[in-house]
């Protein structure tokens, strides 16, 4: 069970106040802010001491001016709805337009600018909110709660669950950026990825997905044995051209929710990080459109200087069948776990 810290972390450009929880379990640490649900920091032994290993600003300021989703919670639907809209039960629901022709990770004040009201349950802690009907354009109020913990084994937990009054679409996730040489290093040195997917969903010019599901064999995304990810950046396929790296989702599986199993093995500098979840899709993303944001401690975030795991339903699914569903009917519940655990490698 961790121990919790909670701090002021000062006044939004609104004058609402927000708030840092430290979670604290044997040698490991996590900082997460109240604004945007962001995980700040996580901090891990390593042969050096201890190493933050999430990339994250250094005042509540900075966040506001970021649009990088910097560890960031994100909904009502993470990643893409091609067109910017979508139908439900007959009615059309037009959404804000803010990448390229699609709605990114819930429109232009999404979770990620939320202020979630924080609580202390039993050494974790729980984040809640209500996204009123009709918030950036989706149907329904509905009542979110995510439940950050850590276990002194390394194990960082974050626990979704959400219930709407009306159908609308859910799809949470968390945005962080890691970078286990250090979140300052600047560059993914020789970090090795495995994910255990046969498949990616293919995307078009727009990032939107095509409804196509393509197998990794004999591509660069075939990471089912660890593989540099500076080695597959430099591979040459057309959907690394059009993401201008690795910015796909991974199909894990075809349910919309399944057991708690591994998605994704990194390895580097000594550590290791374990991602599992009961998503069906992984996005993974290499940082390709970082652009100098200012970070913690000084540091300069440039292109491919990170990579987030962002275990995920399948983008724009609300328009493709053959997707898992992302519809969460009327008084039905939403819940799905991840896990990321950091330990020592060798």
């Amino acid at each position: 069970m961790a121990n919790l810290i909670g701090q002021s972390f000062g006044r939004t450009k609104e004058g609402r106040e927000v708030e840092a929880w430290t979670l604290c379990a044997g040698e490991y640490s996590a900082q997460v802010l109240t604004y945007g649900g962001i995980l700040r920091s996580f901090c891990v032994p390593a042969p050096e001491g201890s190493r933050d290993i999430v990339l994250g600003c250094e005042t509540l300021e900075d966040y506001e001016n970021q649009d990088k989703y910097f560890g960031a919670l994100v909904g009502r639907v993470a990643n893409r709805i091609g067109g910017a809209a979508f139908d439900l039960n007959g009615v059309h629901y037009p959404l804000a337009v803010n990448n390229g022709p699609n709605c990114l990770h819930g429109g232009l004040r999404g979770f990620d600018r939320a202020i979630w009201a924080a609580r202390e349950e039993n050494g974790a802690l729980v984040l809640t909110r209500n996204s009123p009907d009709g918030e950036e354009g989706f149907p329904g109020s509905l009542a979110v709660q995510v439940t950050y913990s850590l276990s002194e084994d390394g194990t960082l937990t974050l626990e979704y669950q959400a219930r709407s009054d009306q159908d609308t679409l859910c799809n949470l996730t968390n945005h962080s950026y890691f970078n286990l040489l250090g979140h300052a290093h600047g560059s993914l040195g020789e970090q090795k990825i495995q994910i255990l997917a046969d498949a990616i969903t293919e995307m078009d010019e727009n990032s939107t997905p095509t409804g196509t599901v393509l197998p990794v064999d004999g591509t660069p995304f075939d990471l089912r044995e660890p593989v540099e990810i500076r080695v597959g950046l430099a591979m040459d396929h057309p959907q690394l051209k059009l993401g201008n790296g690795y910015d796909h989702n991974f199909v894990l599986h075809r349910q919309s929710r399944g057991p708690l199993k591994q998605a994704a093995r990194v390895t580097g500098g000594g550590l290791c990080l374990e991602c599992r979840t009961t998503q069906p899709g992984m996005q993974f993303y290499t940082a390709n459109f970082l652009e100098g944001e200012a970070g913690k401690g000084g540091a300069c975030y440039g292109p491919r200087s990170a990579f987030c795991l962002e275990t995920q339903a399948w983008p724009d699914a609300i328009h493709h069948e053959n997707f898992p569903c992302v519809v969460l009917g009327k008084g039905e519940s939403y819940h799905h776990v991840t896990t990321y655990q950091v330990t020592k490698n060798g």
